[in-house]
Formats: C-alpha cells, structure tokens, sequence
C-alpha cells in the first residue's frame, strides 16, 4: 500500500511522512512517498495533502504544478482513493475560503473557510490564532477514523479559519473554542482534520494508522 504526500510548498511535509511511517509500520502499510510528480497519484493506494499558511496560497501552488489539481481530482474523486487533508489541506476541500477575499476550493465538502470569532470567555478575549491542545468532541464514537481514540482525545492545533460545512452529518468532531470550531470532516473517501496528527502525539498517531486501515 503506497501513501502519497503531495508536495506542493506548503506543509511540514518531514514531520507529515514520519508520523505516517511510523503509523505505517504500525498498520501494516507500504512506503510512504512525498512528491510532487502528479502521475504518482495513479500509482498511489492513498494521498494525503498537508497545508500551513493562507489557503489562496496553498491553492495557488498546488495550480502551479502543471497536472497536479487534475491528478488529484481523477485519483480522490474518479478513482475514490481515500484521501486525508491536514490542516489547510482540509480546508482546500471546501468550496470556497474567505481568507483575503473569495477563493474557490475544490467542492467536495461543501461550506466555506471562514475566519474563527470566539466568543469571550469568563478569563477574557480568546486569543487568534487558535494555537494548543484541545479536547475533541466526536460525533461518531463508531466511525473507524476515530478508533481508539479514549475518552478525551486531545490534539493540536494551529490555525485561525475552520471549514464551516453546509450538512452536518459530514462534521466528524468539533471543540470548543469561545464556540464550536470545525476539528473534522468526513464524506465518502474523503476525510480532514483541522488539527496536525504529526504533532498530537498517541491520538494523531492512531487517526494516521486509522486513515490507513479505512476501507471507506
């Protein structure tokens, strides 16, 4: 089972594929690859797409790799690879992100990307970005993603905009954060998740090998 880590100028792409080794090592699975070579998504059992920063830039470097969005769209969607964005690469799967102005996502989650506005609590304003660790509110206790995860699951995250879905059912877990705050999504083969595994310690480390074990 091969794993792509798309490699497009955004993401800790190091930290990214040694979790995945390690969870790898863990479920059974093959090579880990990071590239940015768009035929290894035909070749690929499952792709992950990372992302830090802004989301018009991330979307503008992946556009800059001439074949790379049409590689993505024919392995995600035509072929159903699963397929797990991390951090703005969760956000890329909306329609469209509010950062900066208006630009589209990819459209397979629908909703937008839109700034977080905590609402104060008893200490004060709430720092932006949202930046720590946070305990996961799981809609779905039985959905394979989230096996094992106990019960407190706490995981990082650093970030200032959440996917804000138009269908519910496709929020796999939230926290609170002066509000709900969008933590993942999930339809079909297609997962996400607002915080970084790479740095959440045991519970990233299970949803990696979870994302590898899915046979959604």
């Amino acid at each position: 089972m091969t794993v792509v880590i798309i490699d497009y100028g955004s993401g800790n792409l190091r930290s990214a594929a040694k979790s995945l080794e390690r969870a790898a090592a863990e479920a059974g699975g093959g090579p880990v690859v990071v590239t940015d070579d768009p035929a290894a998504l035909s070749r690929a059992d499952r792709v992950v797409l990372p992302g830090v920063g802004a989301f018009g830039d991330c979307r503008r470097g992946l556009h800059a790799i001439p074949g790379m969005v049409e590689a993505l769209e024919a392995a995600v969607i035509d072929a159903g690879k699963p397929f797990l964005g991390i951090c703005v690469g969760m956000q890329l799967m909306a329609t469209r992100g509010l950062e900066h102005g208006i630009t589209p996502g990819f459209g397979w989650i629908p909703g937008d990307v839109v700034a977080l506005q905590p609402t104060p609590g008893p200490s004060g304003a709430l720092k932006v970005p949202h930046m720590g660790w946070n305990e996961l509110n799981l809609r779905d206790n039985n959905h394979p993603l989230v096996a094992g995860f106990g019960d407190k699951p706490y995981v990082y995250f650093v970030h200032s905009f959440h996917l804000h879905p138009d269908d519910p059912a496709q929020l796999l877990a939230s926290v609170d954060y002066g509000g709900p705050v969008t933590a993942m999504v999930c339809r079909n083969n297609l997962a996400g998740t607002q915080f970084h595994p790479e740095k959440s310690q045991a519970v990233g480390l299970r949803l990696l090998a979870n994302f590898l074990r899915w046979r959604p």
